[in-house]
């Protein structure tokens, strides 16, 4: 598959977004993130429109809400703002509008089931390159980590494992949710 001018547009909407956003515990650049899940959602069996998807998953729900996602759309078409809307928990105009963050888990949680498989291969890529981040961090930090975290250590690993609970039936063949397992159990190993 060769990417598309698309591809690079869409590239570059994610980075005028992200630009000045950092990685909870690193301080990376936000844009290393989406980077990494269009490339494991391309390495993963998606094309181009979900790999798009992925590079823009969170530019809805950090950057502007239902605006957004409209311009996503005028820009990119219905499908990959279908997508980004599939993963995103909340659509406010602004973090600090948003819902307490167990409430929008847990509504996240209870679509997660009835997802396209196009929003689960994009959730899967960036869950997973979440789980690698916060693993890689931990035995940077150890526990200070979770300080960073809304969920604080309890909340966030209930989270990660209902994912896993959720999609294991319809996804245990998936590379990417075996990583996302292994990744999990090894968190949950080491912050005991």
């Amino acid at each position: 598959m060769v990417l598309s001018e698309t591809y690079q547009k869409a590239f570059n909407y994610a980075f005028t977004l992200h630009r000045s956003q950092k990685r909870k515990g690193s301080g990376i650049p936000y844009l290393t993130h989406l980077v990494s899940v269009s490339a494991l959602v391309l390495e993963n069996g998606g094309g181009e429109t979900e790999a798009i998807a992925a590079l823009l998953h969170d530019a809805a729900e950090d950057q502007g809400g239902e605006k957004t996602l409209k311009e996503i759309e005028d820009l990119f078409g219905k499908k990959v703002a279908s997508i980004v809307e599939e993963c995103s928990d909340s659509l406010t105009d602004s973090p600090d509008t948003r819902e307490e963050w167990k409430t929008r888990k847990e509504k996240y949680l209870a679509s997660l089931a009835h997802k396209s498989p196009e929003a689960v291969l994009v959730t899967l890529a960036d869950k997973l390159h979440n789980a690698r981040s916060i693993l890689h961090d931990y035995k940077v930090k150890g526990e200070d980590l979770w300080e960073l975290f809304q969920g604080r250590k309890t909340g966030s690993l209930w989270y990660y494992k209902s994912i896993l609970e959720i999609l294991d039936s319809k996804y245990a063949s998936s590379r990417l949710l075996q990583e996302l397992k292994h990744v999990v159990s090894e968190i949950e190993r080491l912050s005991v």
